[in-house]
């Protein structure tokens, strides 16, 4: 039986002043299929299903959906008319109830006698989420309680629950652990054998490869070509996405080079709460420290008890002196950096402009008298902007109309600017395209040839092996094994530590 299409996408454009983020994109997306959708970060991927998903308007060209022309004013609109999103950052509202988020929009459905009955929509909040298998996750629980993952989950439920034509999937795998991964690859799947549809957008091209039945290719704002997963390969997908045959060896190349005695940061005896568990660590002079294992082992907390970012714990957090890191401020005053996972949330100021974000940690030095200049911010943005190849419209941008690529690239020219001895990289290249990861793997390289320490939390086990003098490995917060940097290393080694 030949493809019935779902959506077809018409010579869509979309312009933020001077960049043209899609220009002139066709193609289609049939029904009953998981069809990916690749490029690198400010290819136009997240631009222009955020215009399927009514996020924002098109400037010109159509979509056509289920045959019929179609615009949504916004995601409540679209959600009526059947098209869903999981995005990549938080798609939860702080302050709400897990159940106001699931059902934003369709509180209708619960009002009794004109009031809303809130017991009701948490029974069925309470329903669905057990019926997902989330029995631990409660409807009448405000939705901040939950860390970034668990929303996630909430996040799927969500935009799931009620059978909708199409799924849009954007980057949301990088915030979950495996059997998070397992949980929405099987929703995709009944979607799929259901006759519906899901946009998959990742840069994990194994598991696009493993999970889609077409892939399109996004350029530079353009449309490339849509190919069957099964008749093309990971290297013929990242030659398409580039424009040119892609060398893998972007990472690390050099073994055997020995680490300084001298011990700059320690842990020890740390014990929090439901996560770690008597951890002890010494991070060493011009060292890249990895810490690994699966998202709920405590590897995250690890990075925000350093940070002076987690309170709650009994044990010491030093630096070489002897001097506790026992707040933000007193870190940040001592020479320590701090990335989070969760970037948009606790990393960057989205409403923020680029030179706001990237000059805020060095207003001190940027003052004249007592004002701070503006002469004086604007080159030092435009300096560590371009030091990191942020590719933008110019430094007045606001962050939010950056790639997530870009965003990291913002956080890590913002903590580079004041020259910290230490950096806490927490999943640095989550949501991140092989080209830009490249390019913090160089900084971090480069860092560490300067002798800044650098711990960097990681759940890609390939990444930890390929820049790494040492590695970490937690399980149920319990530090299981300790590798050191070979040739001969290899994933399996870690993985039975991990699991």
């Amino acid at each position: 039986m030949e493809n019935q299409i779902l959506l077809e996408i018409a010579d869509i454009s979309k312009a933020f002043g001077i960049t043209k983020a899609c220009q002139n994109i066709s193609f289609t997306i049939n029904k009953g299929e998981i069809h990916g959708l690749i490029g690198e970060n400010g290819s136009g991927k997240s631009t222009l299903t955020s215009m399927i998903y009514g996020l924002q308007p098109q400037d010109s060209g159509k979509f056509i959906f289920l045959g019929k022309e179609y615009r949504a004013a916004n995601q409540l609109e679209a959600n009526s008319l059947g098209i869903s999103a999981i995005v990549q950052e938080a798609g939860t509202l702080s302050g709400l109830t897990v159940a106001q988020n699931m059902f934003l929009g369709k509180e209708k459905e619960f009002i009794e006698k004109g009031f809303l009955n809130n017991q009701k929509m948490n029974a069925a909040a309470d329903l669905l989420l057990k019926e997902y298998g989330f029995e631990s996750i409660k409807g009448s629980d405000i939705v901040d309680k939950y860390n970034f993952e668990i929303r996630k989950l909430i996040e799927i439920v969500k935009a799931t629950y009620f059978k909708p034509e199409l799924v849009i999937v954007d980057e949301t795998t990088t915030a979950l652990s495996q059997d998070g991964r397992e949980i929405l690859y099987g929703q995709m799947e009944k979607i799929r054998n259901s006759g519906r549809t899901v946009i998959f957008i990742s840069h994990d091209l194994d598991e696009v490869m493993d999970r889609t039945d077409r892939v399109s290719v996004l350029r530079d704002g353009e449309y490339i070509t849509t190919v069957n997963t099964k008749e093309v390969t990971a290297d013929k997908l990242k030659e398409l996405m580039v424009g040119r045959k892609v060398d893998n060896r972007y990472y690390r190349m050099d073994y055997g080079t020995e680490i300084s005695k001298d011990v700059v940061f320690s842990m020890q005896h740390v014990t929090t709460h439901g996560l770690l568990k008597d951890v002890s660590l010494e991070l060493h002079k011009g060292e890249i420290l990895g810490i690994g294992g699966l998202s709920d082992c405590g590897i995250h907390e690890i990075g925000k008890v350093m940070f002076g970012a987690e309170r709650d714990y009994t044990g010491e957090v030093k630096l070489s002196d002897g001097r506790k890191v026992e707040s933000i401020a007193q870190a940040i005053a001592d020479g320590i950096a701090y990335t989070s996972k969760d970037r948009d949330n606790e990393s960057v100021i989205l409403n923020a402009s680029i030179k706001n974000n990237i000059c805020m940690m060095a207003y001190d030095s940027l003052k004249k008298g007592i004002f701070i200049s503006p002469s004086k911010c604007g080159s030092f943005a435009n300096e560590f902007a371009q030091k990191l190849s942020v590719k933008m419209q110019g430094i007045e941008q606001d962050v939010a109309g950056l790639s997530g690529g870009n965003k990291q690239k913002v956080v890590l020219a913002r903590w580079l600017a004041i020259n910290p001895d230490i950096l806490i990289f927490d999943s640095p290249t989550r949501g991140i395209d092989i080209k830009v990861k490249a390019d913090i793997y160089n900084v971090m390289d480069g860092l560490r040839k300067e002798g800044k320490s650098i711990i960097m939390i990681s759940e890609e086990i390939m990444e930890l092996i390929g820049m790494c003098d040492r590695i970490l490995i937690l399980k149920n917060g319990v530090i299981n094994g300790e590798f050191m940097r070979k040739e001969s290393l290899q994933e399996q080694d870690l993985i039975r530590k991990m699991i």
